[in-house]
C-alpha cells in the first residue's frame, strides 16, 4: 500500500517537472526520490512516469493520480491542523520576500514562529518582485511577501497594509522648492530598482502619468544603495519615507513635493491554489497579524494596482 511519504514525492516530482527538482524541495536525495517513485509505481501497478527520454514525463496514469494526491495531500495537512497541538506542526516553508519587508518586520515573523512552531523551517529567499512571482508560480516558493497584487486565477493574495513613498533627493542636486511635476523632474537623473522590481514599474507609471519621460535611469538592487547614491546627489529616487526619517532629519535628503504625488504602495502576501496550503496558509496568517504597515482601509487606486 503506498504511503503519503510517496504520495508527497510523486506530486512534487510531477509539479517541478523533475526528480531533481523535488528532491531540492524535499530535501532529500535524487535517489531517494527515485526509490519512493517507483514503490509507488509497484504499489499502483501503473508507470507514473515516462522514462523512455532523457527526462522523465508524467503519463497518463500520473495526470489522472496527481489530483488525488493533492486532494489527500490537503486532507492530511487539515486533519493535522485541526487536530493536533499547535506545537507539532513541522516542515519547511519557502518564502519570499521582497527588501522592503526584509528591512522591517520580518525578523519579527521569525521570531514568533519560531516560538510558536518551533519544528517549522522557513527557507527564505530575498529577490525583486518579478523573480519571487515567477519562482511561486513555478513551485519553487510556497508564498511571497511583496508589492502589489500579482495577477492571476490561480494566486490568492491577501493585504499587509501599505507603505508611503516620496521623491527624495540630495540638497546638493538643485531640484527647486515648490510641488513639481513628472515633466519638471524629467530633467534629472533617476535611480530605480532593477527591471524586474515593482519599483521601476511604479517610477515609469508615474512619469508616463503626465507624459513625460525619465531621460536617464541607474538601477541598483536594493533601497540602501539607492539611498546612497541620492545622498551622493546622482539623482532622484523613490524611498519610503518613514524608513528614512534619520537622512531627512541630518539633512542629507529631502522630500520633493510632487503632483501627481505617489499613492502608498499595497504589499501582499501571495500563495499558490495549485499547491497544498496549510503550512503557508499559517505563515500567511501570522504574516498579517504582525505587519507593521498601514492597514487603514486601502483606497480604490491602491486596489487597482
Amino acid at each position: 500500500m503506498f504511503n503519503l511519504k510517496q504520495l508527497e514525492t510523486f506530486y512534487w516530482a510531477a509539479k517541478l517537472g523533475s526528480f531533481t527538482a523535488a528532491a531540492e524541495r524535499l530535501n532529500y536525495t535524487q535517489s531517494t526520490v527515485s526509490m519512493r517513485i517507483h514503490d509507488l509505481e509497484q504499489n499502483l501497478g501503473v508507470s507514473l512516469f515516462d522514462r523512455s527520454q532523457r527526462t522523465a514525463r508524467i503519463t497518463s496514469k500520473g495526470r489522472d493520480l496527481l489530483k488525488h494526491a493533492e486532494e489527500l495531500l490537503n486532507l492530511s495537512a487539515e486533519v493535522h491542523e485541526r487536530i493536533a497541538a499547535p506545537g507539532t506542526r513541522r516542515g519547511i516553508v519557502r518564502l519570499g520576500v521582497a527588501e522592503m519587508i526584509s528591512v522591517t518586520w520580518l525578523p519579527k515573523l521569525i521570531r514568533i514562529l519560531h516560538e510558536r512552531y518551533p519544528d517549522i523551517l522557513l527557507e527564505l529567499d530575498e529577490a525583486l518582485t518579478e523573480d519571487l512571482v515567477d519562482r511561486l508560480r513555478a513551485g519553487a516558493l510556497d508564498l511571497i511577501l511583496s508589492p502589489g497584487r500579482m495577477p492571476g486565477y490561480n494566486l490568492i493574495p491577501r493585504s499587509l497594509g501599505s507603505v508611503a513613498f516620496v521623491w527624495m533627493a540630495s540638497p546638493k542636486l538643485g531640484i527647486p522648492a515648490g510641488t513639481l511635476t513628472p515633466k519638471d523632474l524629467q530633467r534629472w537623473p533617476v535611480i530605480a530598482l532593477a527591471r524586474q522590481s515593482y519599483h521601476h514599474a511604479r517610477i515609469e507609471d508615474w512619469f508616463h502619468s503626465r507624459n513625460a519621460l525619465c531621460q536617464r535611469i541607474y538601477t541598483c538592487k536594493s533601497f540602501g544603495v539607492a539611498s546612497s547614491l541620492a545622498v551622493a546627489a546622482l539623482g532622484i529616487t523613490l524611498l519610503p519615507v518613514d524608513n528614512y526619517q534619520d537622512m531627512i532629519a541630518s539633512g542629507k535628503l529631502h522630500v520633493v513635493a510632487t503632483e501627481p504625488p505617489m499613492t502608498p504602495v499595497e504589499f501582499t502576501v501571495t500563495m499558490s491554489v495549485d499547491r497544498p496550503q496549510s503550512l503557508p496558509k499559517l505563515i500567511a496568517d501570522l504574516a498579517c497579524e504582525v505587519s507593521t504597515f498601514d492597514k487603514a482601509e486601502p483606497t480604490e487606486e491602491i486596489m487597482k494596482q
